[in-house]
């Protein structure tokens, strides 16, 4: 990036390129509408193995560790409405978001994918050491357009071309709720940081807001004069 340059170019797929994820172990996640998710080795672009089990494209991926990637060296539980400035060097930066990281890992124990397709399933994913999958999700009765890990890693929500969000245990993949209150497809998710609360855009121009301690509608947020394609929360709630 500080050079502007291309390093290497990663090739394998043989179709597009639908999504692509950063682990934290130095490994990189593609998803591709050839069925497939390839996992390389960021250090020197070797492809390490390659997943497969979908029967359609492959839309969308998302990592367990997603959430302290995301926010690195600051802990979101520190955030201040006037945030300070920021006086570390890159190395310190780099040491804090490591020590983040590894914190994680030693709570969850390894890094977990999902993987949502066109086939209207779901599959969980031990990628750094496996093929196979940990589970098999169904339930979806049309594509998958968006999967989203919570923050504290403990559900994955998903989102379909169905109208409904699903959500699933994030370490087994066993089903946990649906949650129906759209009425057309539902383009994307976002989660709060404190992970009790989801936010949905739908194709039918609204936003809701779902507990998880009910799994119910929360508050319906109206307003939009058309579809809703994409919504995020920021990691500081």
């Amino acid at each position: 990036v500080a050079l502007g340059q291309c390093i290497r170019n990663l090739t394998s797929h043989t179709a597009c390129v639908t999504s692509v994820r950063w682990g934290g172990t130095g490994l990189v996640y593609s998803a591709s509408q050839d069925r497939t998710i390839k996992v390389w080795r960021a250090q020197d672009g070797v492809l390490c193995r390659t997943l497969q089990g979908h029967g359609h494209w492959v839309n969308v991926l998302a990592l367990n560790t997603d959430y302290v990637m995301r926010t690195g060296a600051f802990d979101p539980k520190d955030a201040k409405i006037v945030p300070d400035e920021v006086k570390e060097a890159g190395p310190k930066i780099k040491e804090l978001a490591e020590k983040r990281y590894k914190s994680v890992m030693d709570a969850v124990g390894e890094e977990l994918l999902v993987s949502g397709s066109d086939d209207f399933t779901m599959f969980l994913w031990k990628p750094e050491k496996e093929k196979k999958s940990v589970a098999r999700m169904t339930g979806h009765q049309q594509l998958v357009n968006d999967v989203k890990f919570s923050p504290d890693m403990r559900l994955i929500a998903s989102a379909s071309f169905d109208k409904s969000i699903r959500i699933w245990c994030g370490k087994t993949g066993k089903f946990r709720a649906v949650l129906r209150g759209h009425v057309q497809s539902v383009y994307q998710l976002a989660w709060a940081a404190d992970s009790r609360l989801l936010v949905s855009g739908s194709a039918d121009s609204t936003l809701k807001l779902w507990s998880m301690e009910t799994s119910k509608l929360h508050t319906d947020l109206p307003g939009h004069g058309d579809e809703v394609y994409t919504v995020d929360w920021s990691p500081d709630g």
